[in-house]
């Protein structure tokens, strides 16, 4: 079965960085674009930033562009998100997600990240 596992939240203050990782199995992840999302508690989740197969392109949502890194490593299933000067407004939990039409349905249980002022 799909499953999808990320760590490397936590609580930091604005201005640092973190590094998020996510762990993918169950899927042919090499031939699958892969994006991270997040979501406050209320709110919808909100995507932000997409690598497609092999890394050859990325987008980022405008609210992390310049700050948010994304990357994959297809050999050992993995994406990552290297975020740097952190916000308060970027505390949410943190999800990735295999893309694909019809959406698949799969999500992990996210990690945490907090951003204090």
């Amino acid at each position: 079965q799909v499953q999808l596992v990320e760590s490397g939240g936590g609580s930091v203050q604005a201005g640092d960085s973190l590094r998020l990782s996510c762990a993918a199995s169950g899927f042919p992840f090499r031939t699958n674009d892969m994006s991270w999302y997040r979501q406050t508690p209320g709110k919808e989740r909100e995507w932000v930033a997409r690598i497609s197969v092999r890394g050859e392109s990325v987008n980022y949502a405008n609210s992390v562009k310049g700050r948010f890194t994304i990357s994959r490593d297809d050999d050992k299933k993995m994406v990552y998100l290297q975020m740097h000067s952190l916000e308060p407004e970027d505390t949410a939990m943190y999800y990735c997600k295999r893309e694909g039409s019809p959406p698949f349905a799969t999500w992990g249980q996210g990690t945490q990240v907090t951003v204090s002022p």
